[in-house]
């Protein structure tokens, strides 16, 4: 059974550390970015966590249920840090790709913490100002209450399965990661065109781009998307979908990933 949260007003430590430190939650979210970097997720241990931040490893019953509430609280670190200093535009599409590319980045400067968090929903605040702000831009934008929530759930999965996708590659041994990277000049350049003629073709242009990441050209696919949807609904009177929209929305998107 998970131990009692101490309460905020009780957590302040009365004396510091043996190094001057007084605990708190984010001196805790620090140390486990600091060892998922060093050590990958095997190395995100209460026991290491007081090594670091030189406590009894209890301590971290204090500030977190268990070590799962505190992977929550390092994903909504990395959503805190995408957003610090992001002020929207007004434009519908620029806001959108600026969240996007903010968020990816955010994720992938913390390779480790993102293959540890991206599919992770902690309902925490910086999680639910982000939400918060791509429904807004949406909904400012004029889409409908079912299409905002089809456009938001395919922006977000889409920028945090990249973000997980390009934080697997960085968090690869240097060695895995050249040897990866050196694939696409040497193995699939020197295919022969007689059994792989469209690889051959493309070979240069594969090596020259397989080794970044897409995730800018997938989102440009999507906005170009939602702008081709926004620009057919031109002219329209504005709806307020009811239950039945809802789901002949959701029965579409099922349609689209079921195949049926």
């Amino acid at each position: 059974m998970p131990k009692p949260v101490v309460r905020e007003e009780q957590r302040r430590r009365r004396r510091p550390t043996r190094s001057g430190t007084l605990l708190s939650d984010t001196l805790f979210v620090d140390a486990a970015l600091l060892l998922l970097r060093e050590h990958g997720s095997a190395g995100l241990t209460a026991r290491r966590l007081g090594l670091v931040l030189d406590c009894d490893p209890s301590a971290l019953y204090r500030y977190f249920r268990g070590m799962d509430e505190l992977v929550l609280a390092i994903g909504d670190r990395l959503i805190g840090q995408a957003l610090d200093g992001w002020t929207p535009t007004g434009r519908w599409r620029t806001d959108l790709r600026d969240v996007g590319l903010r968020i990816h980045a955010a994720y992938t400067a913390h390779p480790q913490a993102a293959q540890l968090t991206a599919g992770r929903v902690s309902g925490r605040a910086n999680e639910l100002a982000a939400d918060e702000a791509i429904l807004d831009i949406l909904r400012t934008a004029g889409f409908p209450s079912p299409d905002t929530v089809r456009i938001y759930h395919a922006f977000i999965d889409q920028t945090l399965a990249f973000a997980a996708l390009d934080a697997a590659s960085l968090a690869l041994p240097q060695q895995s990661l050249r040897s990866d990277e050196a694939m696409w000049r040497s193995t699939y350049a020197a295919l022969p065109a007689a059994a792989y003629p469209r690889i051959a073709e493309a070979a240069p242009l594969l090596a020259a781009r397989m080794n970044t990441s897409a995730y800018p050209t997938a989102l440009e696919m999507l906005l170009d998307s939602v702008s081709a949807q926004r620009d057919g609904r031109a002219g329209q009177e504005p709806d307020h979908p009811g239950e039945t929209d809802v789901r002949m929305s959701v029965a579409r998107d099922n349609h689209y990933v079921h195949g049926r």
